[in-house]
């Protein structure tokens, strides 16, 4: 019996159950901030730690390996993160993301007054991640920008 007719069709039923599995990923939607900390002070330079919450609205976990970003408040470069860590992504769900700002002091007081006046400024980061899933990575731009308000009192 000759089964070289059922080659073509299965191959075919294969490769699209394949293409469309591996859609896309959805951009994460951002929710919120907690857990602001000064990690260390400096007169050129200081680090600031916040833990970021974030959605993801795939069908699918993902894997975080690597962040590269540049955050700027109304505009004035405020600092720099670069991080290497593995966060897991759970599919369908809130998130934390740790990130450790190097923060440029000089650029700092350009943005302190209206920060801590509880008014709201504008929050703009720029930059890359590197999300994968099953050690498969690909790097995607950030850019988000957005008004916040941040109170010290």
């Amino acid at each position: 019996m000759n089964f070289k007719f059922l080659f073509y069709p299965m191959a075919f039923f294969m490769i699209a159950i394949l293409a469309t599995s591996c859609q896309a990923p959805k951009d994460l939607v951002y929710r919120d901030f907690k857990n602001l900390k000064v990690e260390k002070m400096g007169f050129a330079a200081s680090t600031l730690n916040v833990d970021l919450v974030y959605y993801n609205p795939n069908n699918f976990g993902l894997q975080l390996k690597y962040t590269d970003l540049d955050v700027y408040v109304n505009n004035n470069y405020l600092g720099h993160s670069s991080q290497e860590h593995q966060i897991n992504i759970p599919k369908l769900a809130e998130f934390t993301m740790p990130l450790s700002i190097e923060i440029d002091m000089k650029n700092l007081l350009k943005n302190a007054i209206p920060t801590l006046l509880g008014k709201d400024v504008l929050v703009k980061v720029t930059g890359t991640v590197k999300l994968g899933k099953a050690n498969v990575y690909k790097t995607f731009p950030v850019n988000y920008e957005g008004m916040q308000r941040f109170s010290a009192f």
